[in-house]
């Protein structure tokens, strides 16, 4: 939808109005295809935004707090990026709880020139603004880039209410839509579960496999913790969850904004990674490998150690993802088979 510089208040409440239509019609047609409708709605909550403060770019950041990340899950103007939290001033403004705005960005001490270096594009003026669901707890922030009217310069207290609206239904939005994601996510560790994977594979996972004009190598492999029973036999069950929850930790951490990492069912999971060999998945399952193993789980009182097994496999685009899924699990089963605490590829 196109902005235009000098735009009377009867033109910004039809464009408000058709963009909350279509936002109330993407909630009510969301099925199972949510990764699909979610995308759908985040662009529509960056284009509210970007609407009410008459900007020429926009983005809306979600902050994963596992991660320690902010990350652009949709944009205007601007492409995916990914920053780590308290940084740039979008990291800034979640630390301080506050909007911060500017229209001097080069001599501000939290703007981070690089993405004007790399794409050409020059800021003039910004606007961030927390968002928060209703608990309370801030989940992202909008920002808002360079300013069509009023000589290019955001008004802090103007511009602040209108984005503050924008910030008020993206946080009731993104709380109506937690239904969607309680059924995809495991409430202990955080994770995606086996919905959530099945979901992702089919949204974006296969197609990546099935793109005969620009083929991608997508890997994947199943892990799980070695004598895991023996963990809530010695220790307890609140033990044991402590040891899932340490591991996806981990495994979030040390994985990439594309990959996908899942809690497939007990103390096992599974990660998929796109544009990876077979080799390069072994190389990161290693990786994931040797930081568990070298890692402790503090637990109370308790300072509990562990060991995990690897099985790696790269899809077939021939063999159904139950028929790929079955051979890692069967190269887990040999790397349990060999002693444990390995990689099998």
């Amino acid at each position: 939808m196109e902005i235009m510089s000098n735009i009377d208040s009867n033109e910004l409440l039809d464009q408000i109005f058709s963009i909350t239509e279509n936002l109330y019609k993407e909630m009510c047609c969301a099925d199972d295809d949510v990764s699909d409708d979610h995308s759908r709605i985040f662009r529509l909550l960056t284009d509210l935004g970007r609407t009410l403060v008459n900007a020429d770019r926009a983005s809306f950041w979600k902050w994963d707090k596992r991660k320690h990340e902010l990350w652009t899950t949709a944009a205007v103007g601007t492409g995916r990026i990914a920053i780590p939290e308290g940084t740039g001033m979008v990291g800034k403004a979640l630390e301080m709880r506050t909007a911060i705005m500017t229209n001097d960005p080069y001599n501000h001490p939290d703007f981070n020139s690089d993405v004007d270096k790399r794409t050409g594009y020059l800021t003039k003026s910004i606007l961030v603004m927390p968002i928060s669901n209703c608990k309370g707890e801030f989940i992202g922030a909008y920002q808002a880039i360079n300013k069509l009217d009023n000589d290019g310069k955001f008004d802090l207290e103007e511009d602040c209410r209108k984005l503050s609206l924008a910030a008020f239904i993206c946080g009731i939005t993104l709380e109506s839509q937690t239904f969607l994601d309680d059924s995809q996510h495991d409430k202990l560790t955080e994770l995606k579960n086996r919905m959530g994977f099945y979901n992702d594979y089919k949204n974006n996972y296969s197609k990546l496999l099935s793109n005969i004009d620009d083929p991608h190598n997508v890997s994947m492999f199943i892990c799980d913790i070695d004598f895991f029973k023996k963990v809530n036999d010695t220790y307890g069950h609140n033990a044991g969850d402590a040891v899932l929850k340490h591991v996806a930790d981990i495994f979030s951490r040390n994985s990439r904004i594309c990959d996908g990492v899942y809690r497939w069912g007990g103390e096992e999971f599974i990660v998929i990674l796109p544009d990876t060999n077979l080799s390069g998945a072994a190389e990161i399952a290693e990786r994931l490998r040797t930081i568990v193993m070298d890692s402790v789980c503090h637990f109370e009182d308790l300072d509990i150690k562990v060991t995990m097994s690897f099985g790696c496999e790269e899809l077939n685009p021939m063999k159904s993802i139950e028929d790929n899924i079955k051979e890692a699990d069967e190269k887990l089963y040999k790397a349990k088979e060999s002693g444990r605490n390995i990689v099998i590829v």
